[in-house]
């Protein structure tokens, strides 16, 4: 084979190698590159979807509507009582149109004295209780019924409830409206098992006080189930009638001197009266003394025993 000859394969095959490594490095990579372009406009598409879900779902906000179709009352106003997820306080400013409702709400009630509104406060599964109520929409409830009450509304004349619901929506971190309003019309049936209801509430409660233990100083008492349906139970009572009031007692050990002791448990009622206070109970309703050391129920022998009297007892006179 001449030079010529070689020197022209030569220059075919550099150029046939340097094709073959273009097409294997070159190529696929730009076919990575387009095919990781197309996977990042997908997920960007499927992203720009579920957000505009999102923001398009649209928040819950009942109305503060009042209506009786028995009677013929009605008032309605777009805005309501609206509380922070998580919360039971009332949201500042309350709309001045919620206060001209009330003032109408304050005349019908008291021309029909057999008339009582009921307020339910609705609740989501996902919110943490921290009050003192079963849950956060008869806590909302009761702080209602407290703005009506200081409105002039008579509290015999409100029930509270509540309702889970799993359809609320806040807007951002505000639940708008998370209370909804009915009457009732109090025949003599429901007067006396709302009486009998009362009564027993009372029987119950003396013989079994609420006994809470905590340490003074603490911001909140963490409450079983059942001592969160009697603090409900308290607050009904005390709404409904009108010369009854709460006795909190504080107890302590025998450590230290009996003066001491005294203090140290009218510290721990005090503390439990402030909590109640939080939760909505009217401070008026409220009394507190100490016992101190001088009525043990058990041993002050043993630590455990110390322990169980270091407590403060709640019950209704």
């Amino acid at each position: 084979m001449s030079k010529k000859a070689m020197y022209l394969l030569g220059i075919l095959l550099t150029i046939l190698i340097g094709t073959y490594f273009y097409w294997k490095l070159c190529c696929n990579e730009c076919c990575n590159d387009d095919a990781t372009k197309a996977g990042s406009k997908k997920e960007k598409s499927l992203n720009e979807k579920v957000n505009s879900k999102v923001s398009t779902e649209k928040a819950t906000s009942n109305a503060f509507a009042l209506s009786d179709a028995e009677s013929g009352f009605g008032y309605s106003s777009n805005d309501n009582f609206n509380f922070d997820t998580n919360g039971f306080a009332i949201l500042d400013p309350v709309a001045s149109s919620i206060d001209t409702g009330l003032v109408k709400l304050k005349s019908f009630l008291d021309s029909n004295v057999d008339k009582t509104i009921d307020i339910t406060g609705h609740y989501t599964s996902t919110e943490t209780n921290n009050s003192a109520y079963p849950n956060l929409g008869l806590a909302r409830a009761n702080a209602v019924k407290n703005y009506m009450v200081s409105n002039g509304i008579n509290s015999r004349q409100i029930n509270t409830m509540s309702n889970l619901n799993d359809t609320l929506i806040p807007d951002g971190t505000i639940y708008k409206g998370p209370v909804t309003y009915s009457f009732t019309t109090v025949t003599d049936d429901l007067a006396q098992k709302a009486a009998d209801n009362l009564a027993a509430i009372k029987v119950r409660l003396n013989a079994s006080p609420l006994t809470l233990y905590f340490n003074t100083g603490e911001a909140s008492i963490d409450l079983t189930t059942e001592q969160r349906q009697i603090i409900a139970d308290l607050s009904k009572y005390l709404d409904k009638v009108p010369s009854s009031k709460l006795s909190i007692v504080g107890h302590t050990d025998n450590t230290g001197s009996r003066a001491t002791n005294i203090q140290l448990g009218q510290g721990r009622a005090d503390f439990a009266k402030k909590y109640f206070i939080n939760n909505g109970i009217s401070e008026a309703k409220i009394e507190t003394s100490s016992r101190g050391p001088d009525t043990p129920v058990t041993t002050n022998d043993t630590e455990i025993g110390r322990s169980k009297n270091r407590r403060t007892v709640v019950s209704l006179n």
